[in-house]
Protein backbone atom coordinates (compact mmCIF):
# COMPACT_ATOMS: atom_id res chain seq x y z
CA UNK A 1 0.00 0.00 0.00
CA UNK A 2 1.29 3.70 -0.77
CA UNK A 3 0.85 6.19 2.00
CA UNK A 4 1.71 9.36 0.92
CA UNK A 5 3.93 11.06 3.65
CA UNK A 6 1.64 14.59 3.54
CA UNK A 7 -2.02 15.14 3.90
CA UNK A 8 -3.97 18.03 1.95
CA UNK A 9 -6.06 20.16 3.89
CA UNK A 10 -8.70 21.91 1.73
CA UNK A 11 -9.94 24.98 3.18
CA UNK A 12 -13.54 26.34 2.28
CA UNK A 13 -13.12 29.57 3.68
CA UNK A 14 -13.07 33.05 1.45
CA UNK A 15 -10.47 35.45 2.04
CA UNK A 16 -12.62 39.17 1.75
CA UNK A 17 -10.07 41.29 4.01
CA UNK A 18 -7.04 42.02 5.78
CA UNK A 19 -7.78 40.32 8.91
CA UNK A 20 -8.85 36.90 7.47
CA UNK A 21 -6.07 36.88 5.23
CA UNK A 22 -3.91 37.45 7.99
CA UNK A 23 -6.08 34.53 10.04
CA UNK A 24 -5.05 31.98 6.86
CA UNK A 25 -1.45 32.87 6.41
CA UNK A 26 -1.23 31.93 10.72
CA UNK A 27 -3.46 28.61 10.21
CA UNK A 28 -1.04 27.53 7.41
CA UNK A 29 2.30 28.20 8.99
CA UNK A 30 1.05 26.49 12.53
CA UNK A 31 0.10 23.48 9.77
CA UNK A 32 4.00 23.60 8.00
CA UNK A 33 4.78 22.08 5.10
CA UNK A 34 3.58 18.56 5.54
CA UNK A 35 0.53 19.58 4.58
CA UNK A 36 -0.57 20.55 1.13
CA UNK A 37 -2.92 23.63 1.29
CA UNK A 38 -6.38 23.46 -1.14
CA UNK A 39 -8.21 26.68 -1.19
CA UNK A 40 -11.60 25.86 -2.44
CA UNK A 41 -14.90 28.31 -1.34
CA UNK A 42 -17.34 26.40 -4.20
CA UNK A 43 -15.97 23.16 -5.65
CA UNK A 44 -15.23 20.94 -2.95
CA UNK A 45 -16.47 17.99 -4.91
CA UNK A 46 -13.72 19.41 -7.46
CA UNK A 47 -11.31 19.75 -4.97
CA UNK A 48 -11.26 16.25 -3.43
CA UNK A 49 -11.47 14.62 -6.50
CA UNK A 50 -8.43 16.56 -7.46
CA UNK A 51 -6.54 15.67 -4.30
CA UNK A 52 -7.93 12.09 -4.53
CA UNK A 53 -4.32 9.95 -3.85
CA UNK A 54 -2.34 12.80 -2.32
CA UNK A 55 -2.74 11.68 1.11
CA UNK A 56 -5.57 11.77 3.72
CA UNK A 57 -7.76 15.21 3.30
CA UNK A 58 -8.78 17.58 6.06
CA UNK A 59 -11.81 19.59 4.92
CA UNK A 60 -12.11 23.04 6.94
CA UNK A 61 -15.45 23.46 7.45
CA UNK A 62 -18.63 21.98 5.50
CA UNK A 63 -20.73 24.45 7.17
CA UNK A 64 -18.54 27.48 5.44
CA UNK A 65 -19.15 25.76 1.89
CA UNK A 66 -22.54 25.65 2.75
CA UNK A 67 -22.78 29.02 3.74
CA UNK A 68 -20.83 29.89 0.11
CA UNK A 69 -23.00 27.86 -1.45
CA UNK A 70 -26.40 29.75 0.00
CA UNK A 71 -25.12 33.10 0.05
CA UNK A 72 -24.34 32.29 -3.95
CA UNK A 73 -27.45 30.96 -4.66
CA UNK A 74 -26.10 27.47 -6.04
CA UNK A 75 -27.72 24.38 -5.43
CA UNK A 76 -26.86 23.14 -2.06
CA UNK A 77 -28.91 20.48 -1.73
CA UNK A 78 -27.96 18.48 -5.34
CA UNK A 79 -24.39 19.70 -4.82
CA UNK A 80 -24.35 17.42 -1.41
CA UNK A 81 -25.66 14.83 -2.35
CA UNK A 82 -23.59 14.92 -5.08
CA UNK A 83 -20.65 15.46 -2.38
CA UNK A 84 -22.09 12.36 0.07
CA UNK A 85 -22.47 9.73 -3.13
CA UNK A 86 -18.68 10.90 -4.21
CA UNK A 87 -16.93 9.93 -0.63
CA UNK A 88 -17.31 6.42 -1.50
CA UNK A 89 -15.44 6.05 -4.09
CA UNK A 90 -12.29 8.02 -2.47
CA UNK A 91 -9.04 6.18 -2.45
CA UNK A 92 -7.38 8.36 0.66
CA UNK A 93 -9.76 9.26 3.74
CA UNK A 94 -11.74 12.20 3.99
CA UNK A 95 -12.08 14.67 7.54
CA UNK A 96 -14.85 16.99 7.42
CA UNK A 97 -14.67 19.42 10.21
CA UNK A 98 -18.10 21.08 10.72
CA UNK A 99 -20.28 23.09 13.24
CA UNK A 100 -23.80 21.72 15.09
CA UNK A 101 -25.52 24.41 14.84
CA UNK A 102 -29.19 23.47 15.55
CA UNK A 103 -28.68 23.06 19.42
CA UNK A 104 -29.52 26.46 20.23
CA UNK A 105 -32.27 28.88 19.95
CA UNK A 106 -34.60 29.51 16.91
CA UNK A 107 -32.54 32.09 14.76
CA UNK A 108 -35.44 35.29 14.56
CA UNK A 109 -34.45 35.44 10.61
CA UNK A 110 -35.50 33.68 7.46
CA UNK A 111 -31.74 33.12 6.06
CA UNK A 112 -30.61 32.27 9.72
CA UNK A 113 -33.16 29.74 10.03
CA UNK A 114 -33.18 28.29 6.30
CA UNK A 115 -28.89 27.85 7.34
CA UNK A 116 -29.25 25.86 10.49
CA UNK A 117 -32.24 23.73 9.22
CA UNK A 118 -29.31 23.26 5.90
CA UNK A 119 -26.18 22.54 8.53
CA UNK A 120 -28.40 20.00 9.75
CA UNK A 121 -29.29 17.86 6.85
CA UNK A 122 -25.74 18.33 5.18
CA UNK A 123 -24.28 17.48 8.82
CA UNK A 124 -26.40 14.11 8.78
CA UNK A 125 -25.96 13.11 5.35
CA UNK A 126 -22.49 13.53 5.93
CA UNK A 127 -22.37 11.62 9.12
CA UNK A 128 -24.28 8.93 7.79
CA UNK A 129 -21.97 8.01 5.33
CA UNK A 130 -18.83 7.82 7.95
CA UNK A 131 -17.10 5.46 9.56
CA UNK A 132 -16.99 7.71 12.36
CA UNK A 133 -18.16 10.76 13.67
CA UNK A 134 -16.76 12.77 16.90
CA UNK A 135 -18.18 15.86 18.83
CA UNK A 136 -15.86 18.26 20.12
CA UNK A 137 -16.89 19.52 23.60
CA UNK A 138 -14.87 22.08 25.59
CA UNK A 139 -11.92 20.68 23.39
CA UNK A 140 -12.88 17.13 23.61
CA UNK A 141 -13.88 14.62 21.20
CA UNK A 142 -16.84 12.68 21.97
CA UNK A 143 -17.34 9.43 19.75
CA UNK A 144 -20.60 9.98 18.15
CA UNK A 145 -19.87 7.05 15.83
CA UNK A 146 -20.17 3.93 16.25
CA UNK A 147 -21.95 3.59 19.18
CA UNK A 148 -18.92 1.21 20.73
Amino acid sequence: MNIAPRAVYIATAQVRDDEMADRVAKHQARRGAEWTNVAEPIDLIGALKRTDGQGPRLVDCLTLWLTNLMLGDHDWRGLGRELVAGLAGQSDPVVFVTNEVGGGIVPENALARAFRDAAGELNQWVAAEADEVYLAVAGLPLKVKPND
